[in-house]
């Protein structure tokens, strides 16, 4: 979600910096970018060593109520997410909201895309992995009742991606706040805008279907 579907690693970020600066601490944005994509409990983890004084689970609805502020009713869409999911939801394709965010957050971010995009929603406090463990994929394929392996996965961080190869999925990148490697088991694509369930239908033949696709 945050990083694919909608740009909300800077407010991450920014709450990430102003708790730990709370504190008498310095966060540097090197710092947050080592956090993007992890689980929540990880990263209220990794502020405690950097002196919060505060519980995990503090931490964490500190920085997502600071996120849900900052998000509001204008959601910073990634180009092409909402096109490609209106397109997967016209043509009857089930679709996962797969997140480490909290659901609250998850849930708003459903709530605001103008149409029924998800058919389930697996959020960070849904899972007891959170990526790169392929444990919320694989809670969202047995929720879909479907196998992993017969899902594509779209992610934006090692984490993510990490998780998508995990499960079986056939998994993309598209990279924005740090770099994807494309010998990691995954496709890059640059972008979003512009993509279609074709160009879905079409990577996930290549991958699964290798031999057909070359005769």
């Amino acid at each position: 979600m945050d990083g694919t579907i909608i740009d909300t690693e800077p407010y991450w970020m920014d709450a990430e910096t102003v708790l730990v600066e709370s504190f008498g601490g310095t966060w540097t944005h090197e710092d947050a970018l080592t956090l993007v994509g992890s689980g929540l409990w990880h990263s209220a983890r990794l502020l405690q060593a950097r002196g919060v004084t505060m519980s995990e689970g503090d931490i964490i609805d500190a920085l997502t109520r600071t996120v849900l502020g900052r998000v509001g009713d204008a959601l910073p869409w990634r180009p092409g997410a909402r096109e490609l999911l209106l397109e997967l939801r016209s043509r009857g394709i089930k679709t996962a909201l797969v997140t480490m965010s909290m659901r609250s957050l998850a849930e708003h971010v459903a709530a605001s895309m103008g149409f029924e995009a998800f058919d389930v929603i697996v959020a960070g406090d849904d899972v007891a992995h959170s990526k790169p463990h392929p444990e919320p994929y694989l809670h969202a394929a047995s929720l879909l009742d479907v196998s992993a392996s017969d899902c594509v996965a779209i992610e934006d961080s090692a984490p993510g991606t990490a998780s998508g190869v995990a499960s079986g999925a056939v998994t993309i990148g598209v990279p924005l706040n740090s770099p994807l490697s494309a010998d990691n088991g995954y496709t890059i694509w640059p972008t979003l805008a512009d993509r279609t369930v074709d160009d879905l239908v079409d990577l996930f033949s290549s991958v699964r279907y290798p031999a057909k696709d070359s005769a």
